[in-house]
């Protein structure tokens, strides 16, 4: 016997026998958990510091100007999908990946695909007409997202089942933020320093 077939008996042999170990496999999975909580994704989009409205669907247009007027945004790009009258009276660049155009607009409002109760996360479907591309919403310092109540879903495995066939996406908690230096937290470093949220109630 080498060397190595001992050492790989003695292990063998020190792990005992070789029976089969039941692993539990009860995971979450999508619809397990009902309907998303517009209240609940509300009150952890607050825990991260973001801004949120919750208004009735006929209120979407002037809360959205009044949002961005509060934080003295006059130029502003959008998703190419978003309705003109969500902007109407706001200079409103084109949708763009220029960088330094983007980094010139004082925000951007867009649409999203779904959002996540429990986390408080919103994902975007990049390929959406009223979601735009990537870097739309990575550069402006300020990003308003409006989010319709039946958007909601309870948790993370529902959001995966709604977002088949997505190809591009990004999953937004909060606004950007980093606690890499000394665990100080700061924000804006690779993204909107500003998150604002304005959510639709349902039934209404």
């Amino acid at each position: 016997m080498s060397a190595r077939d001992e050492i790989l008996a003695r292990v063998r042999r020190a792990k005992g026998p070789r029976g089969v170990v039941a692993v539990p496999r009860e995971y979450r999975a999508a619809g397990t958990r009902g309907p998303g909580d517009p209240e609940l994704f509300a009150e952890r989009l607050r825990d991260y510091r973001a801004r949120v409205r919750v208004v009735d669907p006929d209120e979407v247009a002037e809360t959205v100007a009044a949002a961005l007027r509060d934080r003295g945004a006059r130029r502003i790009v959008t998703a190419p999908g978003i309705p003109p009258g969500w902007v109407e009276g706001f200079e409103v660049v084109a949708s763009t990946v220029d960088v330094d155009v983007l980094d010139r607009v004082d925000a951007v409002v867009t649409a999203c695909h779904v959002a996540v109760a429990e986390t408080g996360t919103i994902v975007l479907d990049h390929d959406a007409a009223d979601q735009g591309p990537r870097a739309l919403t990575l550069v402006p310092d300020h990003h308003l997202v409006v989010v319709r109540a039946d958007q909601v879903v309870a948790g993370v495995p529902d959001a995966v089942a709604a977002l088949a066939g997505v190809r591009t996406q990004t999953w937004v908690s909060g606004p950007s933020a980093t606690s890499d230096i000394e665990l100080e937290r700061v924000e804006g470093v690779h993204g909107p320093r500003t998150l604002e949220v304005v959510i639709t109630r349902a039934g209404v």
